[in-house]
Formats: structure tokens, sequence, C-alpha cells
């Protein structure tokens, strides 16, 4: 569940940074939080195993 969402989020970054069309800090946002979504679901499968 966490990796589709930092997936999406990143995809949507992606799609805002290569279209040029910014909203703002709203793309740099999704980015953070997508990378802050990836670090949970890692540090979550270390705690796992």
């Amino acid at each position: 569940m966490l990796w589709t969402v930092a997936v999406i989020l990143l995809i949507l970054w992606l799609l805002g940074l290569v279209s040029g069309y910014t909203l703002g800090y709203a793309i740099h946002i999704l980015l953070v939080i997508a990378i802050v979504v990836v670090l949970i679901a890692v540090l979550q499968g270390r705690r796992s195993v």
C-alpha cells in the first residue's frame, strides 16, 4: 500500500516537473511526501524481519 502511494506521488511529481506547469510548492511537497512514505516502508520492512 505504501509503495503504491509513493509511486503515484513520484509519477505526479515527474509529470509536474516535465510539463512545466507548477502549482507553487505543491510539486516539491509531493516529492517530500513520496520520500517519507518510501522511508517509512523501508523502516517497517526492516523491523518485521
